[in-house]
């Protein structure tokens, strides 16, 4: 039988010893120290029962770190992970054991959030986090934790494209830009339709000019695939050597200096590249409109992103490939799929009703 007494603090104390368990709890009234004991005495009795210290004593920073180490470190995206885990482990809840987090926390997390960036980046965040607690409650001996994630909704994603990028902007981006990489990774992307994780991976040995074909070993769906290079993208990659940016045989085409020697850029540097050049390029063109004393167009160098570019290029290469021809390109297993990155013009389409 379970031991209640009142503390000097005014509160109760629960005291259960019992087949080998010995656990207390402190509650404000005495009615909610009976129903816990009752509860706890009864889960003891038919071995459902699980010790809840270890979730008690672990702070979500400390289940933070452990799971970058064994769980995001063997992920394609664990670059991306691995910066946003670090960043969740600066907020205040990070500093809270994982068994007092409560579903008002994480939704007051995910509101805060919200503030700052897409639905869709928060949903991703989401799933990151709820993660660590199942991993932690079927991993990590912590049988007993509850997931918080699974008790609050999830944002409503909306995340559907049809923004198209005219050359101008694509010049001004470039023109703009102060990374020595990022002009030759741009006009890359709107040539082939490459993804930004699938350029910084690209390897010398994996480009032959001769065939004008790149070779893709690692993508986001799993399958390797073949790009075919246009003119352009041959250009862009012919550039590269002619400037004597590239004088190896082997290894990154896109590369920063290391200790090793050339090391692999990283998505989350390109995105950055591609930001700061996009701003500076519309700073650059008001300033340009008001000295010609004329109104900037609201839309030109605005509500762009790096993954436009890739909706651009499947738009371009659309005009001249059919569709299955289309999907091998791209690296899209479905037609709803690539739908979601075909944007023609109703003008060019009007051109082509004659």
């Amino acid at each position: 039988m379970a031991t209640i007494e009142l503390r000097n603090s005014g509160r109760w104390q629960a005291k259960i010893r019992r087949r080998g368990v010995i656990i207390s709890e402190t509650f404000g009234t005495k009615s909610d120290a009976d129903a816990w004991a009752r509860k706890t005495e009864s889960e003891i009795e038919r071995g459902l029962w699980r010790d809840s210290t270890e979730a008690e004593s672990t702070t979500l920073r400390e289940a933070l770190d452990r799971y970058q180490r064994e769980k995001t470190t063997t992920k394609k995206s664990a670059e991306k992970e691995k910066y946003f885990v670090s960043q969740l482990a600066e907020e205040s809840i990070a500093r809270k054991s994982l068994a007092s987090i409560r579903g008002a926390d994480i939704a007051a997390l995910r509101d805060d959030w919200l503030k700052a960036v897409s639905p869709s980046t928060v949903v991703r965040r989401l799933v990151v986090l709820s993660h660590v607690f199942t991993v932690a409650a079927k991993e990590w001996g912590m049988e007993s934790l509850q997931n918080p994630v699974s008790k609050i909704q999830r944002p409503k994603v909306d995340d559907a494209r049809e923004r198209r990028v005219s050359d101008v902007e694509i010049e001004a981006i470039c023109a703009a830009s102060r990374s020595e990489h990022l002009p030759a990774l741009v006009r890359l992307a709107v040539s082939t339709a490459m993804r930004r994780g699938e350029i910084v991976g690209l390897r010398l040995e994996n480009v032959d000019l001769g065939r004008r074909v790149a070779h893709l070993a690692d993508t986001k769906n799993g399958a390797a695939r073949d790009v075919p290079l246009s003119v352009a993208a041959v250009a862009v990659l012919t550039g590269l050597q002619g400037a004597g940016k590239i004088k190896r045989k082997a290894g990154p085409v896109f590369w920063l200096p290391g200790d090793d020697g050339p090391r692999q850029m990283t998505e989350n540097a390109v995105t950055l590249a591609f930001q700061r050049a996009v701003d500076r390029a519309r700073k650059a063109y008001e300033k340009e409109c008001k000295k010609a004393e004329t109104e900037p167009d609201p839309a030109h160098l605005v509500d762009l992103r790096y993954h436009d570019l890739r909706h651009e290029a499947t738009s371009r290469l659309a005009e001249k490939l059919q569709m299955h021809e289309l999907m091998k390109v791209i690296g899209h297993k479905s037609p709803r799929m690539l739908a979601r990155y075909y944007h023609p013009r109703a003008e060019d389409l009007a051109r082509k009703l004659g």
